[in-house]
């Protein structure tokens, strides 16, 4: 396949687990930054937009070399899902005379672990596959278990018959650190996710998702090591 790529970051200035968590600093840079930089260090994504409602956002956006599409604020809610912003965003490109790309790359900046190589593998496992999109995930061999009528119910594994985690048969935790679809797929189905989905395999690091202050902590680790050259 070949033709134009889009990489799509929203990043609106709202957050109540973690306030303005978009900029907060990590590992010496504005935790956006990374997702940025990651975008435009992709060999395949042609042009790199940020979302957002926020000035000090669109601001570090536009100074680490994004292009941004300005977010209304109906459209910077708690309540507001990324699909939405997305469509917003394809429907902007479009009004501006941009036209739809042929992939899209959704990209989470609270999921700052992975590089520009990533992105390049994951776009180039979907052409390789004929798939429509394709999600990152990440190994995971826990056991788990709901919650039904006050008592524990096993969701993947017989309690009776406990197996080695190593053993389990393999499952993976969608880990939000990047997506890539076809247009068609998220205006169809106003989801991310349709057609002939993929799974794209990384690494527990970089399915690390900041949704506290505990992860903001280990976000910063580990790409002070992957600096370092350490992983």
């Amino acid at each position: 396949m070949s033709g134009s790529i889009v990489a799509i970051i929203p990043a609106r200035g709202g957050s109540k687990g973690v306030p303005r968590k978009n900029i907060r600093v990590v590992a010496g840079r504005p935790l956006l930054a990374w997702t940025i930089e990651d975008g435009l260090e992709s060999r395949r994504v042609d042009r790199v937009y940020v979302s957002t409602e926020d000035p000090e956002i669109k601001q570090i956006a536009e100074q680490c070399g994004a292009e941004v599409i300005g977010r209304p604020a109906a459209l910077a809610q708690d309540e507001t899902s990324s699909e939405a912003v997305l469509i917003h965003a394809l429907e902007t490109l479009a009004a501006g005379g941009r036209g739809e790309p042929d992939l899209m790359v959704f990209l989470q900046a609270t999921s700052p672990v992975r590089t520009g190589a990533d992105i390049d593998a994951a776009v180039e496992q979907l052409e390789s596959s004929g798939a429509d999109s394709l999600v990152s995930v990440s190994l995971s061999h826990a056991f788990l278990w709901r919650e039904q009528d006050g008592l524990g119910v096993p969701v993947n594994h017989d309690y009776r018959n406990r197996l080695r985690r190593q053993d389990i048969p393999s499952q993976y935790r969608e880990n939000g650190s990047l997506y890539v679809f076809k247009p068609w797929v998220l205006k169809q189905g106003h989801n991310r996710l349709g057609g002939r989905i993929v799974l794209f395999r990384m690494s527990e690091t970089a399915g690390i998702d900041i949704d506290s202050e505990f992860d903001l902590t280990i976000a910063d680790l580990a790409l002070r090591q992957r600096a370092e050259g350490g992983s």
